[in-house]
């Protein structure tokens, strides 16, 4: 199976970058963020026509997540709430539309767009703090399902100094912040790993590019979309990769896509997995 996660930036600005990309991979699933529209306004066609169902959580210019797949979709999930109903502060949470999962194929795809936070001394970074806790105790109620799990997304955290271009002056600021680093590992557990380094130790491996400051054409970039996997799913993982060459688009996401090829073992494949 292989799995891919974009941030696109307004799926309906991107939509034939985003086809044009789908035709060229066909990745079995791919999961957007900031698609930045309405569900009734969600370009499904354009995505059926190419042999993919789609889940979708989307608002009005803002934030937006979605799952297409070749693969049927079940039991999808969307928000928070969905799985920690009692938790009050997670309903406050789904407002904005981040979070969305489902079972392909047996492993729970889940797909986030996490707050940004703007600003250390910004309501919105303690926003983006309350959020991360949220998704650590929507992970534990995740655990207890006992489901693979395949968590994608935008982050918009570098969990790691070697995951940005400058990391003596941009350490500690935001998206780099021990607050924010601390936040996603506690979130995060002994259970998921970031599947990238598995395959690639070295830095200077970016999915992000500002679009101020010539930031691409400098190659100065930051490492902020993730792939985590479960124990079982990363002794399945044969390659994880970052294909940088759409951001040179004309008219680009900022972000590019990422990843993950997985290969079930022999024994499970003859079994019907």
């Amino acid at each position: 199976m292989r799995i891919a996660t974009w941030n696109v930036n307004s799926v309906r600005t991107r939509l034939d970058q985003v086809a044009a990309w789908l035709e060229r991979h066909r990745p079995d699933v791919l999961c957007l963020q900031e698609t930045k529209v309405e569900d009734q306004l969600f370009p499904l066609e354009a995505f059926e026509a190419l042999g993919y169902a789609a889940a979708i959580s989307g608002q009005k210019a803002y934030n937006g997540v979605a799952i297409l797949s070749r693969l049927p979709l079940e039991d999808v999930q969307v928000g928070f709430g969905a799985l920690i109903p009692g938790d009050a502060e997670a309903g406050r949470l789904s407002e904005q539309k981040r979070v969305i999962s489902a079972l392909v194929d047996g492993v729970r795809v889940l797909n986030l767009y996490v707050p940004n936070g703007s600003a250390l001394s910004s309501e919105k970074y303690t926003y983006k703090l309350a959020w991360l806790a949220c998704l650590g105790r929507y992970l534990a109620a995740l655990e207890e399902q006992g489901e693979s799990l395949c968590m994608v997304g935008d982050f918009n955290i570098a969990l790691e100094d070697r995951d940005i271009h400058n990391p003596a002056r941009l350490s500690g600021g935001i998206m780099a912040s021990d607050v924010e680093r601390q936040a996603l590992r506690a979130a995060l557990g002994d259970r998921l790993h970031d599947v990238f380094r598995l395959f690639e130790a070295n830095g200077d491996h970016w999915s992000w590019w500002d679009y101020r400051s010539g930031a691409w054409d400098r190659d100065r970039g930051w490492r902020i979309d993730h792939i985590y996997l479960t124990d079982d799913l990363i002794a399945c993982a044969t390659g994880c990769s970052i294909d940088k060459t759409v951001r040179g688009n004309v008219q680009p996401s900022d972000h590019a896509p990422v990843v993950v090829n997985l290969q079930w073992p022999e024994e499970e494949m003859a079994a019907g997995w």
